[in-house]
């Protein structure tokens, strides 16, 4: 009687926490699919094509662009967020002076809203009150004033450099956190049979620390694939596409031209997209 008494109050404390989380992601999840098998306007509209959103989505070359333009978003803001976030965090991992104000400092774009920050780079990338315009030409280095977001080439670099800056100190943290798990022996092992710095951290400490380095990657790699709030705000998608990433073209397919069906097939298309993501990266830094 205890045991079955036990087991019904372990489950009145779960079965509000599964209800929610059935609500708030497994039903539009599920919703989203079944939208995608149809052309709709969510109203009044229902037909059902079967498989051929997902044709025509993946045969239309607006698709492939925008594909494009996600990879080459991803690769730069990830790559940014690793190079950045190790070099701090190996800054961080040292006995230095004033560590705790350093990381402090450093945390300071994760800490900001990512409408705040959207809106700060955008006034210092401004053509016309931009502070990054003024000082260069001040400087005489330009010798007129670039629209940075607005120009088609220099657009995506630009909204790269933004994102990287924002989202480095997270990386900065969970890196962190691997390189203090690594065990000082082992490095002080190494020092003695007389490896050098560089091989101390490319042969013990980055190998130590692999279980970190690939849930990191994970989740920042998926995270900004599907990322649109720092997109949106600064260029939705802007200057004639050159911004124009994944996320993007699902929202403005969907709230924009109101095409859900579509839209939808294009979102489970990228969560398929995530999901390989992960398998893939989790197989190629699998501890051994």
């Amino acid at each position: 009687m205890n045991k079955i008494k036990s087991r019904m109050t372990a489950w009145g404390f779960v079965t509000p926490a599964v209800i929610t989380l059935a609500l708030l992601l497994l039903y539009p999840f599920f919703y989203g699919i079944y939208i995608s098998f149809f052309k709709t306007n969510l109203v009044n509209k229902w037909t059902f094509v079967g498989l051929k959103n997902y044709v025509n989505v993946l045969t239309d070359e607006d698709f492939l662009n925008s594909m494009k333009i996600t990879v080459i978003f991803t690769v730069g803001v990830v790559a940014g967020h690793f190079l950045f976030g190790f070099l701090f965090a190996l800054m961080l991992n040292r006995d230095i002076k004033g560590k705790t104000i350093f990381r402090a400092i450093l945390l300071l774009p994760w800490l900001f809203p990512e409408v705040v920050v959207a809106n700060l780079w955008r006034w210092i990338f401004s053509p016309t009150l931009g502070f990054l315009n003024s000082a260069l030409v001040s400087a005489g280095i330009l010798d007129e004033s670039i629209s940075w977001l607005g120009s088609p080439k220099l657009a995506l670099p630009v909204l790269i450099f933004i994102c990287v800056w924002k989202g480095y100190p997270l990386v900065m943290i969970q890196l962190l956190a691997g390189l203090q798990t690594v065990s000082s022996d082992i490095i002080e092992a190494a020092r003695i049979d007389g490896a050098t710095n560089w091989q101390v951290f490319w042969n013990v400490t980055i190998p130590s620390m692999k279980s970190t380095v690939s849930v990191t990657l994970i989740l920042d790699v998926v995270w900004w694939f599907k990322h649109v709030t720092m997109i949106w705000l600064l260029t939705q998608g802007g200057p004639n596409g050159a911004t124009n990433t994944i996320s993007i073209d699902i929202y403005k397919r969907a709230f924009e031209f109101f095409n859900f069906g579509p839209s939808s097939a294009l979102a489970v298309i990228v969560f398929a997209i995530c999901i390989v993501i992960s398998i893939l990266q989790r197989r190629m830094l699998r501890d051994e």
